[in-house]
């Protein structure tokens, strides 16, 4: 890994600068054809997630039984976007990205192929009958901000987004409503931003860990667009994360005077 930190040159949208999106939980519908994005880091971000994949596969995969069919028609949805997107060339059995990196289609391993194809964490979430939340059935997370896969693989919503103080019941609620509306073909979206002094992407956090006082600067802003898209058969929701991280500096005026004009939040620790 090089100690250079991954960043893209520009946020396209600042989730503080829009009123739709600085309260929870901002959602925005899904415009045709905008669930995964190739930006100016996908070389970069992408290098770093083969690693990941090779070097901390425990960490950043899992998959239960229960998510094995839903897995498997995610891989299925991933190859059909990224098949219509230019800089990809699909060929019978193998994928060869943007970058140059030609990878296998292993179908044994679905999420981990669907996770060296794009620069989105993937996270399938699934609502049994009788169940009164969707549970995380399976997830590629190669950048995690601030949570640890482990802790909440075949967790429901709300017990995913402990220690989130601002996770209330009544959002909870919310939430869990709109992942029961989510239909085929009508994905969802929402953005977030936090202040980070560390750089890195594989950024995990226990739940356990004790949030500390900040100190110093914070140079980098991080922001997710995490989308929200049902798949058709299994009626698993994916949820899917496009990491940004920028220095401030690469605001846009208008991005850094609504940054005064609305702060948001820095990372603990």
């Amino acid at each position: 890994m090089s100690d250079r930190p991954i960043l893209q040159s520009a946020l396209p949208f600042a989730p503080w600068a829009d009123p739709r999106t600085r309260r929870l939980p901002g959602i925005l519908p899904m415009e045709p054809g905008d669930w995964l994005r190739v930006d100016d880091a996908f070389a970069a971000q992408m290098a770093e997630r083969d690693r990941l994949i090779v070097e901390r596969c425990a960490a950043v995969h899992a998959l239960s039984e229960r998510g094995r069919a839903a897995a498997e028609e995610l891989l299925d949805a991933v190859i059909a976007d990224v098949t219509a997107k230019p800089g990809y060339r699909v060929t019978p059995g193998a994928i060869t990205r943007p970058d140059g990196v030609t990878v296998a289609v292993d179908r044994a391993q679905p999420l981990l192929t669907a996770g060296r194809l794009v620069q989105e964490d993937l996270c399938l979430l699934e609502k049994a009958p009788g169940e009164d939340e969707h549970i995380l059935t399976g997830a590629i997370l190669c950048f995690p901000a601030s949570w640890t896969l482990a802790e909440k693989f075949l967790k429901p919503l709300i017990a995913i987004h402990v220690p989130v103080s601002v996770y209330d019941d009544d959002i909870a609620r919310r939430v869990q409503r709109l992942f029961d509306a989510i239909r085929p073909g009508q994905g969802l979206w929402r953005a977030n931003a936090l202040l980070y002094a560390d750089p890195t992407l594989h950024h995990p956090r226990t739940e356990a860990a004790p949030r500390v006082k900040p100190v110093g600067e914070a140079p980098f802003i991080r922001s997710e667009r995490q989308g929200l898209v049902r798949l058709p058969v299994t009626q698993a929701v994916v949820f899917s994360i496009h990491t940004y991280l920028i220095r401030k500096e690469s605001l846009t005026p208008d991005q850094a005077q609504a940054l005064v004009d609305f702060p948001i939040h820095r990372a603990g620790g």
